[in-house]
């Protein structure tokens, strides 16, 4: 008997919604540039596979709000516009995998950003008995990227994003949420979202190019629908990755 995604003409994935067991903690990192979707498919993962999201900038963020004394060095660092030392970062992203709710992995969530992080959290895991199962990341030409951007619609109070195309407001130009005027941030605009698509793909590339030498990445087609794109993650978390080295200029793909 066919399946309701079979029904609908989605291929079977084999996995069931609502946290999934496994014999081994999952440790998966989301790679995609600004406007590629990364956050949307972040949340459903951490809901689908019941695991945590980690990133540096929650854990900066809870630092800081709890007053702590290294709360009061990322502060410093963040208000001076300086990057954060990797000493603290990693010292973070450790305590954080000590916590109870890891037991059954984690989704990175931009983290690591550099192949030195890369290699010291390859460390911490191995130190723990565990490992990096799947690097995904989120590939879309970026013409596309620049006009998901460049079209996007920002909450100033509650920061929930529309477009009006992609993901229209029910109410014109008004936040269904709290109904405050939607606004274009500057980031957002055409010339903007091509240096910071630049920016992400410089320091995304070289983590990828040290994952992929562990045949632990998956490019993923980060265009069409979020349900497309959602089945192709869990297709490639699925069949454990394969092929593990993509076609070279799938990167490139990204930004051409």
């Amino acid at each position: 008997m066919a399946s309701s995604d079979e029904a609908r003409g989605r291929p079977r994935t084999g996995l069931k919604e609502g946290g999934v067991k496994r014999a081994h903690p999952l440790h998966l990192t989301l790679f995609g540039p600004p406007g590629s979707g990364k956050g949307t498919q972040a949340n459903y993962l951490v809901e689908h596979f019941g695991i945590p999201q980690v990133s540096t900038g929650d854990l900066f963020r809870g630092e800081i709000k709890t007053a702590t004394e290294l709360g009061q060095r990322v502060k410093g660092y963040l208000d001076r516009g300086d990057l954060v030392p990797d000493e603290i970062t990693l010292d973070l992203v450790r305590r954080r995998l000590e916590q109870p709710d890891c037991a059954k992995g984690v989704l990175f969530d931009g983290f690591p950003r550099t192949v030195a992080q890369a290699r010291e959290l390859d460390r911490m895991l191995r130190q723990a008995g565990r490992r990096m199962d799947h690097v995904l990341f989120v590939r879309v030409p970026e013409e596309t990227l620049v006009s998901r951007m460049a079209g996007r619609l920002t909450c100033p109070t509650c920061s929930r994003t529309y477009h009006p195309e992609l993901a229209p407001p029910e109410n014109d130009l008004v936040c269904d949420n709290d109904g405050t005027p939607l606004v274009q941030r500057e980031d957002d605009r055409p010339e903007t979202a091509r240096r910071r698509i630049k920016v992400y793909m410089d320091q995304t590339l070289p983590v990828l190019e040290h994952y992929r030498g562990q045949g632990v990445v998956s490019d993923i087609d980060g265009v069409g629908t979020i349900e497309e794109v959602r089945d192709r993650i869990l297709q490639a978390i699925e069949n454990g990755g394969d092929p593990p080295h993509a076609p070279r200029g799938s990167e490139e793909g990204a930004r051409t």
